[in-house]
């Protein structure tokens, strides 16, 4: 007999080598071991790959969905509102300042400029603004002195846009 079958005849002894048992009590416990065949491979229990755990439902998209679209729905009003808002106080701003400027010119010069570009030359503005409604800088309306005597031809300026502002007023008033 060789020495291993003796070992297994004679049982374990102290300090002797035996072979390793491999107990299973429950099968969907056990591992394999490195490079051996797995038993029971392809009889029920199947491995999801990482994605497919991370994914979401198709119910679940179609609810954030809803609600991105219910709060888009709340949010664009307001914020064309208070676009329109904007440009309505940007030009209310414009007007106060190149009608200050007209009346510098006037006090300084004694005459109304000939043109929007006068004052721009003579640094009375650093530029012709835009029309903020009309987004054009040509659409003005110079408005000429009411005297006949006096000199100039700007008076006065108002927006050329056409419409009224959300309090009810035409642009064409300011």
């Amino acid at each position: 007999m060789g020495e291993r079958e003796h070992r297994r005849a004679a049982g374990s002894s102290a300090g002797a080598e035996t072979e390793p048992r491999i107990e299973l009590l429950d099968p969907s416990r056990a591992r394999a071991a490195p490079g051996a065949q797995q038993l029971g491979a392809g009889t029920g229990t199947r491995r999801r790959s990482p994605l497919t755990q991370c994914a979401f439902t198709l119910i679940e998209l179609i609810i954030v969905l809803a609600i991105l679209a219910l709060l888009i729905t709340i949010a664009a009003p307001r914020y064309f509102a208070h676009i329109e808002r904007t440009k309505e106080a940007t030009l209310k701003q414009d007007l106060v300042v190149m009608r200050d400027a007209i009346d510098k010119f006037h006090g300084d010069k004694g005459r109304y400029p000939e043109s929007l570009e006068e004052l721009v030359a003579l640094r009375y503005i650093r530029g012709v603004p835009v029309d903020p409604i009309t987004e054009s800088v040509s659409t003005w309306r110079l408005v000429p002195p009411p005297d006949s005597d006096v000199k100039g031809t700007v008076y006065d300026i108002k927006s050329g846009a056409e419409g009224k502002s959300l309090d009810g007023k035409p642009f064409a008033e300011w």
